[in-house]
């Protein structure tokens, strides 16, 4: 049975308090309404790492994750963050290839698969995105570019190094934007996902792996999108940064 897992990822906000106030208000609320195994993962700007590591010590359901980690293990990279430093405090995840990294910083897959090799040798657990843009899906080229992004950024792994990984799909044309996949649309890119992990490394790995949705998740469609075979969660941007909203979308696991 693959792990279900809702992922918060606040992005570029909340100062120290104000994520100090709201990751205790979700871990409350957890404790008091979550019943099923299902994870939350929290992955907050760097700012917050060690206190929520601290904060979340007694919550078996609830993890801390950073959303970004260099490639380097150290060096002269002013105002970046390493994958040693993110362990060093706690954290258990990583946020790798976001489609905002993706397109604000130009992350290519094969920085993305440096990133993915550091994380993972620094015992961090990558939630690697992948996803197309309106205007790769209008000119119906998805499918190969979501094929490239696995194959170029995390199909140089071995076996046991991808099962550390968690995956995402984030339509990009459906972030920030309101516009969300329809249920079928969703599944049928997470299917080919779970295929293309098949064909290279087995149906059993594939069966095992953690495929999230991400793009507009909220605790309104998440139901439905979440009742999807081969949907197993979310990453939660907006959302994540409303307590009741984001519990609210970890609570539609509790009759799975």
């Amino acid at each position: 049975m693959r792990k279900k897992i809702v992922a918060g990822n606040w992005k570029m906000n909340l100062d120290y308090n104000e994520g100090l106030a709201l990751f205790s208000e979700i871990t409350n609320m957890i404790k008091d309404e979550i019943t099923g195994a299902q994870e939350a993962v929290v992955c907050s700007p760097f700012i917050h790492l060690h206190s929520l590591v601290q904060m979340a010590k007694g919550y078996s359901k609830v993890s801390v994750g950073a959303q970004n980690a260099h490639q380097a293990e150290s060096g002269a990279y002013t105002g970046e963050i390493s994958a040693k430093m993110i362990k060093s405090v706690g954290a258990t995840y990583v946020i790798l290839g976001h489609s905002e990294r993706r397109q604000y910083f130009g992350e290519t897959n094969e920085l993305l698969a440096k990133k993915t090799d550091t994380a993972l040798a620094n015992g961090l657990k990558p939630i690697f995105c992948i996803g197309e843009t309106l205007a790769e899906r209008d000119a119906e080229i998805h499918f190969g570019v979501i094929k490239d992004q696995l194959k170029d950024g995390v199909f140089h792994l071995d076996a046991a190094q991808f099962a550390q990984l968690v995956i995402a799909y984030e339509p990009v044309w459906a972030i920030g934007t309101g516009l969300t996949a329809t249920a079928p649309q969703a599944q049928e890119i997470h299917a080919f996902i779970r295929a293309e992990i098949a064909a290279k490394y087995g149906q059993q790995l594939a069966d095992d792996t953690t495929i999230l949705y991400g793009g507009s998740c909220n605790a309104k469609n998440a139901p439905e999108l979440f009742s999807e075979k081969d949907i197993d969660g979310g990453l939660i941007g907006g959302a994540s940064l409303k307590s009741r909203d984001f519990v609210d979308i970890l609570k539609v696991f509790n009759s799975k």
